[in-house]
């Protein structure tokens, strides 16, 4: 017989690891809006000002969720760096 308390938070975990893939399949296609529109009016794919604001809020979400600083910024400059990739990419094709 499985360990029901182990199985429970095993399914909890799997709820919100499909949810974080949902989220970010969804941030990813606002960011991806974001990228055709700046390069269908010329703007810079990257924005260091933005970028720079961003990070510091959530700097400040990190440390009040009590989240790893280390890991957390290590995501969020993948997140950043993944969606200047995607604004580089609509750029070229414009």
């Amino acid at each position: 017989m499985a360990d029901e308390t182990l199985k429970r938070y095993r399914e909890s975990i799997d709820n919100i690891d499909a949810a974080l893939i949902f989220m970010l399949a969804e941030r990813f296609k606002i960011t991806q809006a974001v990228g055709r529109y700046k390069a269908e009016t010329g703007m810079p794919p990257a924005d260091p000002g933005r970028e720079a604001v961003q990070v510091a809020r959530l700097r400040a979400l990190v440390e009040s969720a009590r989240l790893d600083p280390e890991f957390s910024e290590k995501f969020l400059r993948f997140v950043i760096d993944e969606v200047i990739r995607h604004h580089q990419a609509s750029a070229a094709t414009s």
